[in-house]
């Protein structure tokens, strides 16, 4: 809770936050305060460790660590941090005068998202983003009101828990019940427990649900609509039909991207439509190349086969990249269709698919994402960071990384292919 708390008070100031992945450590938590020009260093108890590791490396005096306890009576201040809890009687309750001065222009989050040159970057959100999101996802997605409660175990860190989940409940006045992490065995019991009636999921957290023995807690509970992504058609009917979820409204976005579709028709085995200008390319996977015609242009596949997404940038969708200019450049496309039109590289193939009577507006389904990440367990994965990790060991000469597939499973599992040194032997203990 007061993880939101800090992201509502930064953004009533003015002020950008920084979401950083609780799991890193160590060099990636280093470039993710660094490169982001961090100026405090917000930190939970439960992160104490990480950060003391870190500290000496960062260009922050010890007043700049502000750290958040868990429990205050039971637990003692790190001598070289400042307590944040103990300030806030002395705070006004009233908005600052900054508040009525921010614009929809300013920054309100860096967002991380995998880099392919081996560490995460941080995704630009604005405050008109935030804004704009919230009525199509918490009234066309979810259909929330405030009357409803929402079940949020995802992390708060990545766009699709804070903007698409917390923000709604903020937007619409619904509820909210937090739990810091998912638990399968968990869930049923807390759902009946708490009367929520939302769900905010990743395919893998469906997956984990249907393969569960089933328990009397999963029978007429209250959840009557959902909305994320990942949920793969191979178990759409099942978790539908076993949980009885009546609204399952997948999406498809990236916190970079000016592309998103949205399943607002509730219609099966699909990421929806979308309003942006949309283009689906010819592929070659084994090359990792664009198809281009004789003109030196994409070309595009016929409806119903598998392309490469692009979405036009114009200025009613604009696409707000990285904070670093050269990595948003490299997902421009320019020259597409005609001279100087601009085009976002989402990186992701994807397929029209029939779903009926849909109002003319055409519905996809995601199939795989090309390049240099993959995605596991709800997280985007670059095969070049992996890589720079193993070829710091002097053992190894070489190491390529790359994803694949396992059977009922939800993206790809990191492999590596390995060459080691001279006589080097491979230890696999």
């Amino acid at each position: 809770m007061e993880f939101l708390c800090l992201v509502i008070a930064l953004s009533k100031i003015g002020a950008a936050a920084s979401l950083i992945n609780t799991s890193l450590v160590k060099k990636s938590l280093i470039h993710c305060i660094s490169i982001t020009d961090s100026v405090r260093c917000v930190f939970g108890e439960e992160l104490q460790n990480a950060i003391i590791e870190i500290k000496d490396d960062l260009p922050l005096q010890d007043s700049d660590f502000l750290w958040v306890p868990d429990d205050p009576i039971k637990t003692n201040k790190p001598s070289w941090a400042e307590d944040l809890n103990s300030t806030l009687p002395q705070q006004p309750t009233e908005n600052l005068e900054e508040t009525r001065d921010i614009r929809g222009g300013e920054i309100a989050l860096y967002i991380f998202t995998s880099g392919t040159t081996g560490l995460p970057k941080p995704a630009i959100i604005y405050q008109r983003r935030i804004m704009s999101a919230h009525p199509p996802y918490s009234k066309l997605g979810f259909r929330a009101t405030a009357s409803d409660r929402m079940y949020i175990c995802l992390p708060l860190y990545h766009i699709t828990g804070l903007l698409l989940g917390a923000c709604t409940c903020f937007y619409t006045g619904s509820s909210m019940f937090l739990r810091r992490r998912f638990s399968a065995k968990h869930f049923w019991p807390e759902v009946q427990k708490y009367n929520t009636t939302l769900f905010i999921y990743v395919g893998e957290l469906c997956r984990y649900l249907t393969v569960q023995e089933k328990c009397s807690d999963e029978k007429n509970n209250p959840i009557r609509s959902m909305l994320g992504n990942g949920l793969r058609p191979d178990i759409w009917d099942h978790f539908r039909n076993r949980f009885g979820v009546k609204r399952i409204t997948e999406i498809y976005g990236a916190s970079e991207s000016n592309v998103s579709f949205l399943n607002f028709l509730n219609k099966d085995y699909t990421i929806g439509t979308g309003i942006v200008v949309t283009m689906l390319v010819e592929y070659d996977v084994d090359l990792d190349q664009i198809v281009l015609d004789d003109q030196g242009r994409p070309v595009e596949v016929a409806d119903g086969q598998t392309g490469l997404l692009l979405g036009r940038i114009d200025d009613k969708f604009l696409y707000d990249g990285y904070k670093n200019e050269e990595a948003s450049s490299a997902k421009v496309l320019k020259n597409v269709k005609v001279s100087g039109d601009r085009w976002f590289n989402t990186g992701d193939l994807i397929r029209r698919v029939d779903v009926g009577f849909a109002m003319g507006m055409p519905h996809y389904q995601f199939i795989d994402r090309v390049g240099d990440t993959f995605r596991w367990r709800s997280e985007n994965v670059s095969t070049n960071e992996v890589s720079e990790i193993l070829n710091a060991y002097p053992q190894i000469e070489m190491s390529n990384v790359y994803g694949v597939e396992i059977p009922g499973t939800e993206g790809r599992a990191g492999m590596a292919a390995i060459t080691m040194q001279g006589n080097y032997p491979i230890n696999l203990l």
